[in-house]
């Protein structure tokens, strides 16, 4: 007899621990679900939250002599990675132009390709890089560059404004000719020589090239 009530009573105290620990969390049988929620809530909001991550945006590049052209960086910077452009990277290094093309600009570059630079006479790249004819190869060279910074849209709207025909004042002091020839914008120097822009808007930080395909002469 003292053995069964001794079970009874063990029985009672395990079931009461159990409903007070029960009503100690606050989520005994009679709690409400709005009161579950909320008591799930503020359990939830104790927990470190995952800052979500923004994606730096990438620059629209474009492709030239098998490198990828980056408008954050200068004019210089990026030809120098260009191998259709090693010929016009070394002439800019032998007139000394390249610390003024690594300034702030803007300038609009018609950059000549090696292959425009073998079209030449034989002998004339030679001829022009030498020290003594320093003043000459800056000559030419700047001819190839207007001040600002000139998109082909914007050429192609002064072409339209002109009657067909743009003329576009190089830091040589000499004049560009420039025009249309189907949907390429042409250029024409001061000796009759035509060039056409076959890749145009490569975006520089301070500036922008258009790749053409013959070497223009100042007159």
């Amino acid at each position: 007899m003292i053995s069964l009530t001794r079970g009874v009573l063990a029985a009672t105290l395990t079931l009461a621990s159990a409903a007070c620990m029960s009503d100690g969390m606050g989520m005994n049988d009679e709690t409400t679900p709005a009161a579950k929620m909320a008591a799930t809530a503020s359990m939830s909001a104790t927990a470190p939250m995952a800052m979500p991550q923004t994606a730096p945006m990438a620059e629209k590049t474009v492709m030239v002599g098998g490198a990828a052209m980056y408008p954050s960086k200068t004019i210089v910077e990026n030809a120098v990675n260009s191998k259709d452009h090693t010929t016009l990277v070394a002439a800019v290094q032998a007139a000394g132009l390249v610390e003024t093309l690594s300034g702030p600009g803007p300038f609009t570059v018609f950059a000549p390709t090696n292959a425009a630079f073998e079209r030449l006479p034989p002998g004339t790249v030679d001829s022009l890089v030498k020290p003594e004819m320093k003043a000459t190869l800056q000559k030419v060279l700047t001819y190839h560059v207007v001040a600002g910074r000139m998109t082909a849209a914007e050429i192609s709207k002064a072409i339209q404004a002109g009657g067909g025909k743009a003329m576009l004042k190089t830091v040589a002091g000499g004049t560009l000719t420039a025009s249309m020839m189907g949907s390429m914008i042409m250029l024409t120097d001061e000796k009759g020589g035509m060039s056409h822009v076959t890749i145009g808007d490569v975006m520089q930080s301070n500036g922008v090239i258009h790749v053409v395909d013959a070497v223009l002469m100042p007159g």
